[in-house]
């Protein structure tokens, strides 16, 4: 090996160890910083209690004093040095050590050499740390180092009482790749939801832009709170362009990490129009869609995105299509769930039964126009009679079953309110909601959970559009960009075979065909009086004109039935309303209930 080559792998090997020992030095820097900014004030509320305690016990002849002397040493003692000192002092106290401990001279000059020559390695050590850390640190803005310089423990502490934040005290602020995070003390009666509540007056105190979101949380330990201010993201370097290779949902903007939600669950996806949820969805649709073991079925009646996935999907664009394709998707959860084998919990997708993903685009749309839908059937006469048929039902039923059956309900709409965007009977069957911007602190508690404000899942301060809350039980309450889709993207995507119920298995239901099939009265079986007949004979054998709350007592009826059959015999001319109130049968009923 030559001279060069020696000297080269020797400075390889010394730019690792001074790495390695600059990345400890940091570490332990921040450490020593951080315990700093929490405890001096500990430190001065010591002095202020042992001030006052003087006051008192001037001569020190109680316990009073004495235990505040105590605090005081107390808190002193749990400060650390910053590194620097204590590196200044550790050497000194070795040399020190030597000259007492070594009383030859030569042992002693060598000792201090090798003190002075590990001085100077751990002092060239910290220069590099602080030249790499210079090179690669993040370079605050002009707007974040104002914000910086105002949340020094000085600067906060000289304007906190006449901003109405008097018992507040910030920590050391920390600039990161998500913003400004910093810890802030609360004294006395201060709480994380009353800093929260007075977040203007934070905002005064700091100057900050109106259009700065603010984040104020529970801290790590309890009297303390954590103040963000959302400066930056750590999604901005990143390309959010949907590609095959680029397949997730999008990019935490705290941690930079890429967010991913698997199939399987039952989502809500919610927010206001112009919000993005469709260009949200598209990568969940596009996983939905993909592969053999996996169906799409996506209810649009808007007709916009469902035409974007009608090569990939099956689409029911119109109330009746709607009800037919609920109808054969309750039929097939009902007909897995009944041949599923004895001791499996869920369906095993295959290509011939796959994994469905049953998407409602706009559910306040689909629960007003698909409620009561007049459909054609035929008797078994051969005639046609229209009925009123709800496709609500069968996506109750689906929320509630299909995960066993592994047919999945998602949810969309931009009204997230019980009963107006979302069905009461499916809003607890949400195991993951995807929340973009919403209009009011309201609709964030739908879609989130009532205890979404309180713990920083404040959908209602998104900015539009793209920007989205995932709350799965295991997220921390972070931004995530999604990812950006285009509609040419969705067109060129491969054609697939959209999913049709099929009937091949021996223990299927009933095929979704309606026929009405009037029963014919026989001799051997007696016919049942029904609530309307048993209305009339109690009002034709009655002396005199029944009051309609007695006929509860005659016939043995709910006074549901009765004011139905009421209505119902009313309407046909089979009983009158006498001027008092009371009801009488015709004289064509009253002689043939006779």
């Amino acid at each position: 090996m030559s001279h060069a080559q020696v000297w080269r792998t020797h400075r390889q090997y010394a730019a690792t160890a001074a790495r390695w020992t600059a990345d400890h030095w940091r570490k332990e820097a921040d450490r020593r910083r951080t315990l700093r900014a929490q405890r001096k004030p500990l430190v001065a509320d010591a002095r202020a209690a042992l001030a006052q305690a003087r006051a008192v016990d001037p001569e020190g002849v109680t316990s009073l004093r004495h235990r505040a002397e105590r605090e005081l040493r107390t808190a002193k003692r749990r400060v650390p040095d910053p590194l620097w000192l204590f590196a200044t002092k550790t050497a000194a106290a070795a040399g020190v050590a030597a000259y007492v401990w070594l009383p030859q001279v030569p042992t002693r000059i060598w000792v201090w050499a090798a003190i002075a020559v590990t001085v100077a390695l751990t002092a060239l050590t910290v220069w590099l740390a602080v030249r790499e850390r210079d090179d690669s640190a993040l370079k605050p803005t002009a707007e974040e180092a104002a914000l910086l310089r105002r949340l020094e423990p000085q600067h906060w502490r000289e304007h906190a009482e006449q901003r109405g934040l008097a018992g507040t005290l910030t920590g050391r602020p920390k600039l990161t790749e998500a913003g400004i995070v910093c810890a802030v003390r609360l004294d006395g009666q201060w709480t994380p939801a009353k800093l929260r509540a007075a977040e203007d007056h934070v905002r005064a105190l700091l100057g900050a832009r109106t259009g700065l979101r603010v984040q104020i949380k529970a801290g790590k330990q309890g009297g303390w709170a954590e103040l963000t201010l959302r400066t930056r993201s750590a999604a901005d370097g990143d390309d959010l362009k949907w590609t095959p290779e680029r397949r997730s949902l999008g990019v935490d903007t705290v941690t930079g990490e890429q967010v991913s939600v698997p199939l399987g669950e039952r989502l809500l996806i919610a927010g206001r129009s112009g919000a993005g949820k469709s260009v949200a969805s598209r990568p969940l649709l596009y996983d939905a869609s993909e592969g053999a073991a996996n169906a799409l079925v996506i209810i649009d009646l808007k007709r916009v995105e469902g035409r974007l996935w009608d090569h990939r999907a099956r689409v029911a664009s119109t109330p009746r299509e709607v009800v037919d394709v609920v109808t054969e998707l309750e039929a097939e959860l009902m007909d897995r769930l009944a041949i599923l084998p004895k001791g499996q919990d869920t369906w095993t997708p295959t290509a011939e039964r796959p994994r469905i993903t049953v998407v409602v685009d706009e559910g306040a749309e689909v629960m007003t126009a698909c409620d009561k839908v007049p459909c054609e059937i035929e008797t078994s006469e051969g005639n046609t009679r229209t009925i009123n048929r709800s496709a609500l039902p069968g996506l109750e039923t689906i929320a509630r079953m299909g995960r066993a059956g592994c047919i999945d309900l998602w949810w969309m709409t931009q009204k997230p309110t019980i009963n107006d965007g979302i069905p009461k009977q499916i809003a607890p069957q949400i195991g993951v909601s995807i929340c973009l911007a919403v209009r009011t602190p309201a609709e964030a508690r739908v879609v989130l959970g009532e205890d979404a404000q309180a713990k920083g899942w404040n959908a209602d301060e998104l900015p539009v559009p793209g920007v989205a809350l995932i709350r799965d039980g295991k997220r921390k309450p972070d931004p995530v960009k999604v990812r950006y889709m285009d509609k040419a993207v969705v067109i060129a995507l491969p054609d697939r075979t959209p999913w049709a119920r099929t009937i091949s298995a021996p223990a299927t239901v009933a095929a979704p065909t309606l026929t009405l099939v009037k029963d014919t009265p026989t001799e051997a079986a007696p016919a049942t009086d029904s609530a309307a007949d048993r209305v009339l004979k109690a009002i034709a054998t009655a002396s005199e004109p029944v009051r309609q709350r007695d006929l509860v007592t005659h016939t043995g009826l709910s006074k549901g039935a009765v004011s139905k059959a009421v209505k119902t015999l009313t309407a046909d001319g089979r009983i009158l309303r006498t001027p008092e109130g009371h009801l009488t049968a015709t004289r064509g009923d009253d002689t043939a209930a006779a």
